[in-house]
């Protein structure tokens, strides 16, 4: 029996410890998403107004340009994948990644090579440990992502699109990430960035069903085009990864909220088990002492006749 109670004291122990790291975990995410929100709000106002002011070039205009233009027969899509660099998240990452092959899938069956460019650690693994081709990929920063970022995870795909198939370059471009919604709910989201859709466009903007203002541009809609699309992919992509951060920190609460409470259940049961070891030790030691004292009641009685 003291064996046993050795081995629950040490496992309650052991759980107690983890119960504190999982704690100080939840709290330290918890401290997190609150950055992640207000950074998040700070940035969507001027991807709003930059979206709103390449649908207002596009619709003003009949310049063919790879922001707006959608190519006849496209035979060649880039994914974006945007995952975390670490676990702990609950099923954060694997719901991206299941989003991203779901697109991939789709693309294939339309009869579209598709090249993959990684954001994070868990897209990156996944693809590696399954032989897959990477054309590019980006780890380090997915917990606190800065616009510098997005530039150097833009700058790639900017180029792909702007150059011919037959060269490398893409027809279309998307990008998978997880949306955060509220502290509860992150929802994988699949978008197409590129070519833009003008009507997806306004509705993003707030122009659905307005008569916009005609522009003269200067020095031609191309040249403001080609000028926006880097800033448009550069500024869609940091709200990306800035959703993806508070959507990875909220899983992460989450998941150590759970694990916290799962290692007090553990604990509390532990605990029930350690003192039902003890009370039967303690029986046992009361049996034997009983027994021995009337072992020796007998043997003296037995002497005395």
């Amino acid at each position: 029996m003291g064996a046993q109670l050795r081995v629950y004291k040490r496992r309650i122990k052991s759980v107690t410890a983890t119960k504190k790291i999982t704690k100080a975990m939840e709290m330290i995410a918890a401290s997190r998403i609150v950055k992640a929100q207000r950074q998040v709000a700070a940035s969507t106002p001027y991807a709003t107004e930059l979206t709103r002011a390449v649908t207002a070039v596009a619709t003003g205009s009949t310049t063919k340009h790879a922001l707006t233009t959608e190519a006849e027969k496209p035979t060649r899509a880039a994914i974006l994948l945007i995952t975390s660099d670490r676990g702990l998240a609950g099923g954060y990452s694997s719901n991206a990644i299941k989003a991203a092959e779901e697109l991939t899938g789709r693309l294939r069956a339309e009869g579209k090579e598709v090249d993959a460019y990684i954001v994070g650690r868990k897209g990156v693994s996944y693809y590696g440990f399954r032989e897959r081709k990477v054309t590019d990929s980006w780890t380090g920063f997915t917990d606190n992502p800065t616009y510098a970022d997005a530039k150097a995870v833009a700058a790639p795909l900017i180029a792909a699109i702007e150059k011919d198939t037959a060269e490398g370059g893409v027809d279309e471009l998307h990008i998978v990430f997880t949306e955060f919604i509220s502290m509860l709910t992150q929802t994988p989201v699949q978008s197409r960035l590129l070519p833009l859709s003008l009507e997806k466009a306004a509705e993003e903007s707030g122009t659905k069903g307005e008569i916009l203002p005609l522009f003269d541009f200067e020095p031609s809609a191309e040249d403001v085009l080609d000028a926006l699309l880097p800033r448009y992919v550069e500024s869609r992509i940091y709200n990306a990864l800035l959703q993806a951060a508070a959507s990875k920190h909220a899983a992460t609460r989450r998941a150590m909220k759970s694990a916290t409470d799962n290692a007090g259940e553990l604990i509390k049961s532990l605990s029930r088990l350690a003192n039902a070891a003890r009370q039967a030790e303690i029986t046992q030691e009361i049996s034997e002492i009983v027994g021995g004292a009337s072992a020796l009641a007998d043997a003296t009685a037995g002497s005395d006749r």
